[in-house]
């Protein structure tokens, strides 16, 4: 099923009209989230029932190698993409329009949040989006509470520490700290090349 020119316009990076009419079809996706993730974080499942209904919120089957605790919450649903091996710890907060993808071995630890979306600048248009995607590459690992925002990718087996505010990029193979996040020294054990 091809998706509506909005959500594409989303992964694309351009503004959203708030008021605009096709609007409605992030609305109606947000309800059936929101009524998905009810049955995934409340619901007494087996681990293949909440991959199955985890798979309904982003539209296509989330890898068996993957394991995303509950609860897990998303304002969006369908612009997360989950690779193999990934882990999701508790009470972690995707904000996808933009699209969020999780390369193989992602770790994202609990309370974490990763927000795709911005409101613009100008008061005249504040309630309009703006959404840019963040990759979160291969064997990253995402500390507990840290915030990725919009745009960011984070490098392969980097480590982004617990609390971190993370505004930009962070190179493969580093371990960054604080808010803004910083570079703080190489990941112990990571290749000499990035």
């Amino acid at each position: 099923m091809t998706e509506p020119a909005i959500f594409q316009r989303a992964l694309a990076g351009q503004p959203l009209d708030f008021r605009g009419a096709d609007f409605q079809e992030i609305d109606r996706t947000v309800q059936r989230t929101q009524e998905l993730l009810k049955r995934f974080n409340t619901q007494d499942q087996t681990p293949a029932q909440r991959r199955t209904t985890l798979s309904q919120v982003v539209g296509y089957p989330v890898p068996a190698s993957a394991e995303i605790n509950a609860p897990v919450h998303s304002d969006f649903g369908p612009h997360i993409f989950i690779s193999e091996d990934v882990y999701v710890n508790q009470d972690v907060m995707f904000t996808d329009l933009g699209g969020i993808y999780l390369g193989r071995g992602a770790l994202i630890g609990p309370r974490a949040t990763l927000i795709t979306v911005n409101h613009l600048e100008d008061p005249a248009h504040r309630r309009d989006v703006q959404a840019k995607a963040i990759h979160i590459n291969d064997n990253a690992w995402i500390g507990a509470g840290a915030i990725i925002l919009p745009g960011v990718t984070v490098g392969q087996n980097a480590i982004v520490g617990a609390g971190a505010v993370v505004t930009k990029d962070v190179p493969a193979n580093t371990v960054v700290v604080g808010s803004p996040a910083r570079v703080l020294r190489r990941v112990k054990g990571a290749p000499m090349e990035d």
